[in-house]
């Protein structure tokens, strides 16, 4: 081939390569950021009409995306983060949950003649080990013999063991029974337990044998007397570490105890419908966005529950802006590929949440990249929880890549 041959082949070449790149920017240029959540959301066998999403920049406030912010869904386990918010805002990351040991009678040496009780406050994570350490207690104080009965006192909370709108096939397969005194999370003897104070003031009793202190009376249940007084006590782990149980490990009875909790504490009254209204009053003075939302439990498995993506994001940004609670909050959420819900999930990916699973609803609600909020709540009859899951992960993956 010579020279001016060879030279037409590059000019030709050149003008190949000069049209590809002509008709190439389309492609070339990334796409805006909503366009790619759009189509990150884009599954079959989900629900465009029965999805909610939003994605919120936490250092400008800017809406990045939204999707039906304010369509009302079944919310699932992402319900938690209510409660969550609420118990941290009102309580303190630092509040700790009590169990008493009340001496109903009178000591004649080291004898108690009388009944012990065993009264619960609804810390869910209240153990063995924990029950132990009050029976050493008791015998720290010099008393040896028991001549009553050892009492479990569940009365903080009311005697209902679920919450409005449950299954009854939730009952003990997805939440203990609920109670204010509960040891172990209601396992005893190999088994969940239908009478959870009972069951604490037996291990109590066995406890109190190990120790050296014989008990005359059995185990029942019942209420302390007023002028009884207090023999020993113990706490459960600062709320800001509860709060892991919740939402790192989506423990359905921690957040229906606290919502208890949060009922008795606030209002007296240690009843779900107390502490949902306590909640949902917490929600409104932060300016959460309540239109559609409907609190029954603190689960997320009641039917009854609803949310927004709108509510969701709105709680995320205010825990993340209340220096107070923010570190607790967000360190309470599950860690992308590594930690609780989320730990075979987004593997490399900077995010941390909360998701949510049921037979009618998926969600995933966090943070992403640092400064992002986000929520994704979809539902169906059934939900296609794997492509739901899908577009979540997607969703959330293109927003920890964005700058």
């Amino acid at each position: 081939m010579n020279r001016q041959a060879h030279r037409s082949l590059l000019a030709a070449a050149a003008l190949a390569v000069a049209a590809t790149l002509a008709d190439a920017p389309a492609a070339a240029t990334p796409r805006p950021l909503a366009a790619r959540l759009a189509k990150a959301l884009s599954v079959p066998h989900v629900s465009p009409a029965r999805t909610g999403a939003l994605a919120v920049d936490l250092r400008t406030g800017k809406t990045l995306f939204a999707r039906q912010p304010s369509r009302a869904l079944a919310p699932a386990s992402v319900e938690k983060l209510a409660v969550s918010y609420t118990a941290l805002a009102l309580l303190g990351p630092s509040h700790r949950i009590e169990t008493r040991v009340l001496g109903d009678g009178v000591r004649e040496g080291s004898t108690w003649r009388g009944r012990l009780v065993l009264k619960g406050y609804g810390d869910p994570s209240l153990s063995t080990p924990d029950v132990r350490a009050l029976a050493r207690r008791v015998r720290a104080h010099g008393i040896t013999r028991v001549t009553g009965s050892i009492v479990g006192d569940e009365s903080f909370f009311d005697s209902r063991r679920t919450a409005p709108g449950w299954r009854a096939s939730y009952y003990v397969n997805e939440c203990a029974p609920l109670s204010a005194l509960t040891v172990d999370g209601g396992r005893f003897r190999g088994r969940t337990s239908r009478r959870p104070a009972l069951a604490a003031a037996t291990t109590f009793r066995n406890e109190l044998r190990r120790a050296g202190v014989a008990v005359a009376g059995a185990p029942t249940v019942g209420r302390a007397h007023a002028e009884a007084v207090t023999l020993a006590g113990t706490s459960s782990a600062p709320l800001g570490t509860l709060m892991r149980l919740l939402n790192r490990d989506s423990d359905n009875f921690a957040a229906e105890t606290l919502l208890k909790h949060l009922g008795g504490v606030e209002l007296g009254d240690g009843t779900t419908a107390a502490g949902a209204s306590v909640v949902r009053e917490t929600l409104e003075t932060a300016g959460i966005p309540l239109a559609g939302v409907r609190i029954v439990d603190g689960s997320g498995l009641s039917l009854l529950d609803r949310a927004t993506v709108a509510e969701l994001t709105a709680i995320l940004t205010a825990a993340w802006s209340d220096p107070y609670i923010r570190s607790a909050f967000v360190g309470s959420l599950a860690v992308a590929g590594r930690t609780g819900t989320l730990k075979r999930r987004l593997r490399g990916r900077t995010i941390v949440g909360k998701t949510g699973t049921t037979s009618q609803a998926s969600a995933l609600a966090g943070f992403a990249g640092g400064h992002y909020a986000f929520a994704v709540v979809q539902n169906g009859s059934p939900v296609s929880w794997w492509w739901a899951r899908v577009a979540q992960d997607r969703f959330a993956s293109v927003l920890a890549a964005a700058p």
